[in-house]
């Protein structure tokens, strides 16, 4: 049976997601490392040392239908700068959600994160036929919360002790995890919007969400 969400490449003037591969294991290793991105404590982004694992990890959910995983390309460089994904596929309802994304600290605040979304999202709602397009993050990661409103989501509420830190730096800690979502009635003006982000100077976008 076809996947709802198969691998696919996604190209714009200033990103291309590719379907992870280990070969871009090298490139991400070095892309993580600009700017510690792992010590970010609300945030899951994979040590250098745990990369390998990471995209095991990403590539086995892919094998199993609830994840299509992408690498970041910089077009600049031609290397990978990051990753993003669907997750949580659900084909019956025809929902992903966009995330466990990060990007190199030299690539954020560009136009790249917000390119990659627009793509992300117009492949949901033009090819997949998706009624919905989810986005989660960490109650304290005012960054991400602010991107993503700034997407044009609206915030469907606050699960609250969704989960159990195990960073570090938070371990053990309860996090509380806001949903947000951009349904397909909303897609033509959040497409608009952000086709005039892109055609702005580049937007301030955010580590991770």
């Amino acid at each position: 049976m076809t996947a709802f969400a198969p691998p696919v490449t996604l190209t714009g003037p200033h990103v291309r997601l590719e379907p992870l591969r280990s070969e871009h294991h090298d490139a991400l290793v070095q892309a993580v490392r600009d700017g510690e991105l792992w010590q970010l404590w609300y945030t899951a982004i994979p040590t250098p040392e745990g990369m390998a694992i990471e995209i095991t990890r990403r590539l086995d959910l892919q094998a199993k239908g609830s994840m299509c995983p992408f690498a970041v390309i910089d077009p600049a460089s031609n290397q990978a700068v990051g990753m993003t994904t669907y997750m949580n596929i659900d084909a019956t309802h025809r929902r992903v959600e966009i995330g466990s994304t990060w990007y190199r600290q030299s690539v954020q605040r560009t136009p790249l994160n917000t390119e990659a979304k627009r793509l992300l999202l117009a492949h949901a709602f033009e090819q997949l036929h998706c009624i919905a397009v989810e986005f989660r993050t960490h109650f304290f990661n005012h960054q991400s919360r602010r991107a993503i409103e700034r997407l044009g989501a609206k915030l469907d509420g606050v699960l609250r002790s969704h989960q159990i830190n195990t960073h570090p730096l938070s371990a053990g800690a309860l996090r509380d995890t806001c949903v947000y979502s951009i349904i397909a009635s909303e897609w033509p003006n959040v497409r608009a919007h952000l086709d005039f982000q892109l055609s702005r100077s580049a937007p301030k976008d955010i580590r991770s969400c």
